[in-house]
């Protein structure tokens, strides 16, 4: 089973990082889809820069290795900016087919979260 679970571990976390990543990147640089995307939210040019730049390097800190609390921090800031996605789509009354990879990417991350191996995780032991 803990092969199992693994192989399901790095097929979601490619999947996650891949698309976290490309979309960051284009958000980096400002695509022009990308921009004309977030104009129903409201949101100013430059706060788009900024997330792409932030999503960027959650999935560098959930690539490595190492840095087991800043994987944490990378997981809970991929969630926190996947689900406030979705949710600003549908409170601006933007409710499109662009909200369905914030939702699948937030169940992504949950599980890659839940899936990853005992040596990406912060173990506490009880005194």
């Amino acid at each position: 089973m803990e092969k199992k679970k693994l192989l399901w571990y790095w097929i979601i976390t490619a999947i996650l990082s891949f698309c976290i990543f490309s979309g960051g990147l284009a958000q980096a640089v400002k695509v022009k889809g990308v921009v004309q995307g977030f104009k129903p939210l409201g949101y100013p040019n430059y706060f788009i820069s900024l997330i792409g730049v932030w999503k960027m390097l959650g999935v560098v800190a959930i690539l490595i290795p190492q840095f087991k609390l800043l994987k944490e921090w990378a997981y809970a800031g991929i969630f926190f900016v996947m689900s406030g996605a979705v949710i600003s789509h549908i409170a601006s009354s933007d409710i499109s087919v662009q909200i369905i990879a914030p939702f699948l990417l937030t169940i992504f991350a949950i599980l890659s979260w839940y899936l990853r191996p005992a040596d990406r995780k912060i173990i506490s032991v009880n005194q």
